[in-house]
């Protein structure tokens, strides 16, 4: 017997791509485009995130809420629902969505709104979700039965992307200070790490721009960088070509982390050091 499966499913394990948040306008996942990829309520009014399906096929997305936490190193883990602190059952509690699943054409946009539950009894803080946007696989049919011991398997990729949506209550302020810039490798090439502290009751976010002394443009910019406030410190690992990291080394270089331009692109923290 000769089965054709679509094993699209938790039982045999399809594949799964979760795509976190950088900090470009928009961020994609498989042929799912969301923009913005990052959201910031004040509960003064919501918003809305647009899908857009730019591949060829209908689609169909199921969109949903979770807790994720920062570790040291700078990763967003996912966390059991049992163990989710109040301020975390707040967060989802907080922010309401609609609609929850869509199907979408080649080239369709659908925007996905975003609004907030009445917060008055909750403290002064900072509150997160991460929205995640996962596709549906398409059912495929079984195949013809026609030998018993013959089993073939196919495994679907399951794109989805995740985006935090942060709500910010009260007068929040937070600062963040540099250290210890040293040149690293990883399993994809040639890293600069940087130790980063922050300080306050809400996170920080913005860019990276590193700059040899005594030039005016940097040499290395990279976006999206968080520091969200379950962490006091991480390790900031800014991704480098072989030429950029022959540039750095050795060299006395400032390393300033900005807010994004549409923050206003405000100095966070400066590092003036020699890269080793």
């Amino acid at each position: 017997m000769k089965i054709l499966r679509n094993l699209a499913t938790a039982i045999v394990g399809g594949l799964v791509a979760i795509s976190a948040v950088c900090g470009s306008a928009a961020h994609a996942a498989g042929d799912l485009l969301v923009a913005p990829t990052r959201v910031i309520l004040d509960g003064k009014r919501g918003t809305q995130v647009i899908l857009n399906n730019v591949g060829a096929e209908e689609m169909t997305y199921r969109i949903s809420l979770e807790i994720k936490r920062m570790g040291p190193d700078g990763r967003l883990e996912d966390i059991d629902p049992a163990s989710t602190t109040d301020a975390e059952k707040s967060a989802l509690s907080l922010v309401r969505y609609a609609p929850r699943r869509v199907t979408l054409p080649p080239n369709q946009p659908q925007s996905i709104r975003i609004g907030l539950n009445p917060a008055d009894s909750l403290p002064d803080g900072e509150y997160r979700v991460h929205m995640l946007f996962r596709a549906i696989p398409k059912t495929q049919g079984v195949g013809e039965e026609t030998n018993a011991n013959d089993l073939k398997i196919q495994l679907i990729p399951l794109y989805g992307i995740t985006i935090p949506i942060i709500v910010r209550k009260g007068n929040l302020t937070a600062t963040a200070a540099l250290a210890n810039a040293r040149l690293g490798r990883d399993e994809d090439g040639p890293v600069l790490e940087i130790d980063a502290t922050r300080k306050g009751n809400r996170s920080v976010y913005g860019e990276f721009r590193i700059t040899k002394a005594g030039q005016s443009q940097p040499v290395i910019v990279q976006k999206g960088i968080a520091i969200y406030p379950e962490v006091e410190k991480r390790k900031v690992e800014l991704a480098l070509s072989d030429a950029e990291a022959a540039t750095i080394r050795g060299s006395e270089v400032v390393i300033a982390y900005h807010e994004s331009p549409e923050n206003g692109g405000g100095l966070i923290a400066e590092l003036r050091t020699v890269v080793r």
